[in-house]
């Protein structure tokens, strides 16, 4: 009997010690990404509730963290000091004090931040002061410091969940000399991505020793602008064609993804994107198993989650409430009249009241020949009646500035042949469209039913043309004379105005249209506002006090016999009226 009970013991002792080296840990992993101000259940702009926004997001959020407690992680992708008024009127107004950007992510206990393209374009006054105020790690690995070689933010941070180790490797899209002008990002370097990915992900496999390796990408997933060799969206390659992340989290694009790639190793890797405005979260759920403390199993999944209609976290709500107000009190305030309602929609058919006021104020303010403009919003509206500051960013979306450049007749004709011709079909019949039309892309924040991005399609003032839609790309567009009489000359010298994003040769207008190399464009600027478009189109309205837009009538597409019927045909696919 003695025996047999010596025996019970040393198994059940064997048992008991196999049992304790067996080990799983559960994680939970959340991104927000693109965020753009969408701090509230309010829209600033519009003056009426919203579904989404981070304070939606905090209940989803606490909610998890009930269960996971430290184990779970909650991460920003960047895009969060752009967007809603709330931004600006922390940017740019109330300076001195804490960003509202920063209040929120250490409110709601993010464990990293991930910087973006519309971050930096405050510029460094406005970034550096929110990296300082924000209570975790702001991660880009390909960010550089000019002065002295190396990244200018942390490339990575390392978490400890449950004896985990976790590796979080931030990078941003290099293209941001296609957007922003070098002032804003002055002694910095961007780095291509794939190349920059292999080196972090090395040092955090075989110098941290990481059990789970997470990146962190401000970029799009493919097929995105390419500015020397080096891609704006390249997520996808970096999960291919670098081997080790076993989670990249994403942003940039507005477009919502979750797929598996396959790396060149083999490995599948968790590729998740949340789209924009805190309407949704990427959500990754992990298991990790480790026998006699070596790791042997790694369970992912992966979600995108709507917030869009989970309870609004009253507590952070009464937290920021008197934010809330202030930034009301703001938009609320007046500051003129129109007499009558302009709307974007009418933009994309030809002369419109809406892009013409904003046309007018450019080349009043600038005093330039010609003026540049695009539809930065694909349907917004400004009612006749008192003007607000919630109305300025209906009228300008972004805190673009004004530039002036000195162009030839033959560029401008270039550039906007490149417009149009993302713009409008070449039509074969009366029956056909008008427009680039994809009903696939009405989801899509940026294209909204186009082929391409809406806020690249430029027209004019300052000169009289027609767009032709039967003729080939290339050759739609005929200028007739300026619009002040005098003719049109192709090698004439022209002061252009437009703002900032296409002056440094946002949308490759500029540069394909026009066919100035990008390396000279900075030469080509002959005046750069120091404050925003918007702030001057708001002197402009204060200064006039009644403004009555007017639609102009400068250009318009031919034959009209073909393009008015398949103008209000394309108006009712894309508007549904």
């Amino acid at each position: 009997m003695k025996r047999i009970l010596s025996i019970g013991m040393m198994m059940l002792c064997l048992t008991t010690n196999a049992m304790a080296q067996t080990k799983t840990v559960n994680l939970r992993i959340i991104e927000t990404s693109d965020v753009h101000g969408y701090f509230f259940p309010y829209d600033f702009v519009e003056r009426k509730p919203l579904d989404g926004t981070l304070m939606r997001v905090s209940t989803y959020v606490d909610r998890l963290r009930k269960e996971y407690g430290d184990n779970l992680l909650l991460i920003d992708n960047g895009d969060i000091l752009q967007g809603q008024p709330t931004c600006y009127w922390s940017n740019f107004v109330m300076t001195k004090d804490e960003n509202i950007s920063a209040k929120m992510v250490n409110y709601m206990r993010y464990d990293a931040e991930g910087i973006g393209n519309h971050d930096l374009e405050p510029g460094h006054t406005v970034y550096d002061k929110w990296i300082s105020e924000v209570n975790c790690p702001v991660l880009s690995a390909n960010v550089i410091d000019t002065k002295t070689g190396k990244p200018y933010l942390k490339p990575y941070e390392i978490f400890v969940r449950d004896g985990v180790k976790i590796a979080v490797i931030g990078m941003l899209t290099p293209t941001i000399a296609c957007w922003l002008n070098e002032k804003t990002w002055e002694g910095l370097a961007f780095e291509e991505m794939v190349s920059s990915a292999k080196k972090w992900v090395k040092q955090v496999r075989e110098v941290e020793q990481a059990d789970l390796v997470i990146g962190l990408f401000h970029s799009g997933k493919e097929n995105g602008l390419v500015l020397n060799g080096m891609e704006e969206d390249a997520t996808a390659r970096v999960a291919r064609e670098v081997p080790g992340f076993d989670i990249i989290f994403y942003g940039h694009d507005h477009q919502v993804h979750n797929e598996w790639i396959k790396n060149t190793e083999g490995h599948d890797v968790l590729t998740l994107d949340p789209s924009c405005w805190a309407r949704n979260v990427a959500d990754a759920q992990v298991s990790l198993t480790y026998e006699n403390g070596r790791l042997t199993k790694k369970d992912i999944k992966g979600d995108i989650v709507s917030v869009r209609k989970e309870p609004v976290d009253e507590q952070m709500q009464a937290y920021f409430q008197q934010d809330f107000e202030r930034i009301k009190k703001y938009v609320d305030r007046k500051i003129g009249h129109f007499d009558n309602t302009v709307s974007t929609r009418d933009c994309f058919f030809g002369n419109s009241a809406f892009i013409d006021f904003i046309h007018s104020l450019q080349l009043r303010i600038s005093g330039a020949d010609v003026s540049f403009d695009a539809p930065l919003a694909f349907d917004s509206k400004i009612e006749a009646g008192d003007v607000t500051m919630a109305d300025m960013f209906k009228l300008y979306r972004f805190e673009n500035k004004l530039y002036v450049l000195n162009m030839t007749g033959r560029e401008i004709q270039g550039h906007l042949e490149e417009s149009y011709d993302r713009w409008v079909n070449t039509m074969k019949s009366p029956s056909d469209h008008l427009l680039l039309l994809n009903d696939n892309s009405k989801n899509d924040q940026q294209r909204t039913g186009f082929v391409n991005y809406t806020f690249n399609f430029d027209s004019a003032s300052g000169i009289d043309y027609e767009v032709d839609v039967t003729k080939p790309n290339g050759q739609k567009v005929r200028i007739l004379r300026m619009s002040n009489g005098e003719p049109f000359q192709p090698d004439k010298m022209y002061k252009v105005v437009m703002n900032s994003y296409r002056g440094n040769g946002g949308g490759d207008l500029l540069i394909k249209g026009a066919g100035i190399p990008k390396e000279q464009l900075n030469s080509r600027i002959v005046y750069q506002s120091p404050l925003d478009l918007r702030h001057y189109l708001t002197q402009e309205i204060e200064r006039q006090g009644n403004v009555h837009p007017e639609k102009g009538s400068n250009w318009k597409f031919v034959p009209e016999e073909w393009t008015v019927p398949a103008a209000q045909h394309d108006y009712q696919q894309l508007f549904g009226e």
